[in-house]
């Protein structure tokens, strides 16, 4: 079974921390990611390749790699942060990530463009992911070469849907009836049933983050509820 194939109707787990967060530490998100997988998650997105390098040696399971800045710029719905330019890839091909994911919208790129950097990734073997905001930027991904796009980016980009409070399905549903490569919904999901509507949607996967592992999010989510 190919990697691919691996995430087929799978739910893949996102374990992050940004650094000033406390479960940044190594030995925290390493604990984590350990967690997850006794939990039943049959792939990892990691940011970083620190991440990415303990993953590897641990698991044996499809693991995602990104980069992201230690800090986010105050201006972060107007830029590329995630796997920005070729530097960046190039540091999770050393770590030997499986799948690549970058920033594929359609904002101003700080480099290398994004038919470089998806010709770059394919180069060197790996699974190339477009993280997208609007369908649009699906289509371009897909035409570019990308093998797998999610919806990963809907919502935190300017031009895209605003509403930061449900999973994006309408985007999903499009995107899975227009393309002929694996959809995955990533983005604000917090509920099972969430998981159970993707699917019956034609997603090929999806990716749980904040639900899972980010405790402050989900503290804040009963401190300030209703």
């Amino acid at each position: 079974m190919n990697t691919l194939e691996k995430l087929k109707n799978q739910v893949i787990i996102s374990v992050q921390a940004m650094p000033n967060e406390p479960l940044y530490k190594e030995e925290c998100l390493t604990a984590l990611m350990q967690s997850v997988v006794n939990g039943g998650a049959k792939a990892l997105r990691l940011a970083g390749s620190r991440d990415v390098k303990n993953a590897k040696k641990l698991f044996d399971i499809p693991i995602i790699g990104l980069t992201k800045p230690d800090k986010l710029p105050e201006n972060w719905k107007e830029v590329v942060y995630i796997t920005p330019t070729l530097k960046e890839v190039n540091e999770l091909l050393e770590a030997n990530a499986d799948i690549i994911a970058t920033d594929a919208t359609n904002r101003q790129r700080p480099k290398e463009s994004l038919e470089e950097i998806v010709k770059y990734i394919k180069y060197n073997n790996k699974i190339s992911m477009a993280d997208i905001s609007t369908f649009e930027e699906g289509i371009k991904a897909r035409e570019l070469g990308f093998d797998i796009i999610s919806t990963t980016l809907s919502g935190y980009t300017q031009h895209s849907r605003q509403d930061l409070t449900t999973p994006d399905f309408e985007l999903l549903e499009k995107l899975v009836k227009e393309l002929d490569c694996p959809i995955i919904l990533e983005g604000r999901i917090w509920e099972p049933s969430e998981v159970d509507k993707a699917f019956e949607l034609g997603a090929y996967s999806v990716v749980i983050g904040s639900a899972v592992t980010r405790p402050q999010l989900i503290t804040k989510r009963f401190i300030e509820r209703g």
